[in-house]
């Protein structure tokens, strides 16, 4: 598998979480349609560029569980998440509810559209380490006030990576009559889905991540009543009288649209891998390192292994987390996210579908030298 994938390999990627990677035939694939845009751009773009994207839309609408006039594709997660921010007309007065285990991106973005709004961005604490769902779903209901207007989560926490319990948190929400935003930046890949069954108003993922298409591939899955409120990333030809959901954030100018039309060959390279054993061989391989971390000194882990898909975190005893961070990859070559959360720090392990047991190994034995 490793030989599948572009990767130095010389370097123990430990990261796939961050930015994902992308195997060999995908990204032949994403050149190949970089290569038809330059051969002849107005037949690309003016003439064709409407059916491919329509084409590719419904192959990963199939793949998630979606309505293929549902979703639209945005260049990653968290825009998806500014524009479901936006369609939702806060009021002065209203609460956004949420976790305070949320991607600090998504958190500024709604902190900007709070202010604007004269709204408030209410973070439920979360009790680490996550030992019980249940206990996660009422330590964030238990915030709920007559001012609540929306609940916003992650599907897999960035930080902690954790697998939050979202089929109940949306549930909930909507016996409460909340509106619901999904940050699933890190679902698609490592979790199977179907979005029609879980409801959500709003769900906004990453194809380049966990499901290995280039980079800047994500989509947006909307609600039917709410698409109307949807805008564009910005305002363009979109917008014309014709306009719709899907041609406001499709029809915004002259851009690459090679990532999106990827996302295929991408759907097309997971299947002939066996993706189910790959994610259950990941799964596996995850169990067992964080296992082995624990057992280091004053390593522990933030999430108990239900909690879990391809990623964990643990904390780690360190009093400067960029040099230990530093240190593993200039002494070991093991890229690997080590940073502090709310003072505390911590390592998060994120295992590929290129990540052999060798490698965990490496950390292991790296770690324990610190």
């Amino acid at each position: 598998m490793r030989s599948e994938f572009l990767l130095d390999p010389d370097v123990v990627y430990l990261n796939h979480g961050s930015f994902g990677a992308c195997p060999r035939p995908v990204f032949e694939r994403y050149q190949a349609w970089q290569l038809e845009l330059e051969r002849q751009p107005v037949e690309f773009i003016a003439r064709r560029l409407a059916d491919l994207l329509d084409e590719a839309r419904a192959r990963l609408a199939a793949y998630v569980g979606a309505d293929a006039d549902a979703l639209v594709f945005v260049p990653n997660a968290t825009s998806g998440v500014n524009l479901a921010a936006r369609a939702i007309g806060l009021r002065r007065g209203d609460e956004v509810l949420t976790t305070d285990l949320e991607y600090g991106a998504c958190d500024l973005a709604w902190a900007s559209v709070c202010e604007r709004a004269g709204a408030r961005y209410v973070r439920a604490r979360a009790e680490l380490p996550l030992e019980r769902e249940e206990d996660v779903v009422e330590s964030l209901f238990a915030h709920v006030t007559e001012h609540t207007r929306a609940v916003f989560v992650s599907h897999i926490t960035s930080e902690t990576a954790a697998v939050l319990p979202l089929a109940a948190i949306v549930e909930h929400a909507r016996r409460d009559g909340l509106v619901t935003i999904v940050d699933g930046a890190h679902a698609p890949g490592q979790l199977d889905l179907d979005l029609r069954a879980l409801g959500a108003d709003f769900y906004s993922g990453n194809c380049h991540k966990w499901m290995c298409a280039p980079k800047g591939a994500g989509f947006l899955c909307v609600s039917p009543e709410w698409q109307d409120a949807v805008d564009g990333l910005i305002v363009s030809w979109g917008h014309g009288e014709d306009a719709s959901y899907t041609t406001r954030n499709e029809r915004q100018g002259t851009r690459d649209p090679s990532a999106y039309l990827a996302v295929p060959a991408a759907i097309d390279w997971m299947a002939a891998h066996d993706w189910p054993r790959v994610q259950e061989r990941c799964r596996a391989l995850l169990v067992d390192a964080r296992e082995r971390l624990a057992q280091l000194d004053g390593v522990t882990p933030v999430a108990a292994p239900q909690f879990l898909a391809q990623m964990a975190s643990l904390r780690v005893p360190t009093g400067d987390p960029e040099t230990l961070k530093r240190r593993l990859y200039d002494e070991h070559r093991i890229e690997i996210p080590v940073f502090a959360r709310k003072t505390e720090p911590m390592l998060r392990v994120s295992i590929g579908p290129y990540t052999v047991a060798r490698e965990v190994d490496l950390l292991v034995g790296a770690l324990a030298a610190q």
